[in-house]
């Protein structure tokens, strides 16, 4: 068996860190994305364009420099909103845990 120097091993522990991270951000993608799916978010939502609501990048465009945007998306997710897209209503989405509306916000800004 090759022993491998301390240089090799550091870098196969980083390079393994960073595809770690990699798939732990992929995996929150996905899960975002099975998330708006099964509670209906698609219904009114597109990604890229708008539909009954707002196309949900424009929405990560929109927020993205704001430094509370999870949280203000979190609470429109669960309160709803009048005004802010258009005259569409978006309803409150009291299915929802706290946490689920969190990781629909999360995943929305990654949009952008």
């Amino acid at each position: 068996m090759k022993s491998m120097s301390y240089g090799a091993v550091a870098a196969a522990v980083t390079l393994s860190a960073m595809l770690g991270a990699g798939s732990q951000a992929a995996h929150a993608e996905a899960a975002g994305l099975a998330l708006a799916q099964q509670q209906n978010c698609m219904s009114c939502h597109s990604v890229t364009r708008p539909f009954m609501g707002p196309a949900l990048r424009e929405v990560a465009v929109k927020y993205a420099g704001r430094e509370d945007a999870a949280n203000y998306l979190k609470h429109k997710i669960l309160d709803g909103s009048t005004g802010v897209w258009g005259r569409v209503p978006m309803p409150a989405n009291t299915q929802l845990t706290p946490d689920q509306a969190a990781t629909l916000a999360a995943w929305v800004l990654t949009l952008k």
